[in-house]
């Protein structure tokens, strides 16, 4: 028989085998409870066979973590100057009655502070897991995480339509991407909040110039 070749076995011997997996996984049997129809024993090729099984399921399982926390963001995290994070919740004019979504939140400082200053409720979308619990920390540390949550997802996939501001910091490309899902999912009258970039097509109801950075403000029309 050449090396690794499985040895034929009849039905009775296919059933003890099965029962062997699925039972007790890894077990040595004595090769006459492992006797097929020819005669042959699979007692120890068994053996190995479902050895193989448990390192097959946790390799696929680490590969699809992996694959998972590889995923490349669509932005890289460059930080709001407080003046900005400011003049951004200002513009939306802010208050305790709004719930403060930031689609690409990185360390959290948008909606930690409309939560501290404005005492909003607020949720930040976050892809990377680093910055999420920091973010969490902060949060804490500020006195202010009943108010908020920070969430490791895809902004382009999380839900936000409990939002009644949205703070973005995205870029041209992406601007252009999130905009039909604001139109479709946001609630007319919530306002959307952009630092930098400008939403091609959209006339902003508000811009502001903090020290060379622009801030652009819209408000969600009626849906047609």
């Amino acid at each position: 028989m050449p090396a690794f070749a499985l040895p034929r076995f009849g039905v009775a011997g296919l059933r003890v085998f099965v029962t062997f997996v699925v039972k007790d996984r890894v077990k040595v049997v004595p090769d006459r409870q492992m006797m097929g129809e020819n005669g042959g024993t699979v007692g120890k090729i068994g053996l190995i066979v479902v050895a193989f099984v448990p390192l097959a399921v946790s390799t696929g399982a680490i590969a699809r973590i992996a694959d998972a926390q590889s995923h490349v963001p669509d932005v890289r995290f460059v930080a709001t100057p407080p003046e900005v994070v400011d003049a951004m919740l200002t513009a939306a004019k802010v208050t305790s009655a709004d719930i403060v979504y930031d689609l690409g939140s990185g360390d959290g400082r948008i909606v930690i502070a409309a939560a501290k200053k404005y005492g909003a409720r607020g949720v930040g979308i976050e892809i990377n897991p680093q910055l999420v619990a920091e973010s969490n920390a902060s949060a804490r540390a500020a006195g202010v995480s009943h108010l908020v949550q920070f969430i490791q997802g895809d902004l382009f996939t999380a839900d936000f339509s409990a939002a009644t501001v949205v703070a973005l910091y995205l870029g041209p490309s992406l601007n252009e991407r999130i905009k039909p899902r604001l139109v479709r999912e946001l609630r007319p009258g919530t306002r959307v909040v952009s630092h930098v970039y400008d939403m091609l097509g959209w006339t902003a109801d508000e811009r502001v110039d903090v020290d060379g950075r622009w801030v652009f403000l819209w408000t969600m029309p009626a849906k047609k």
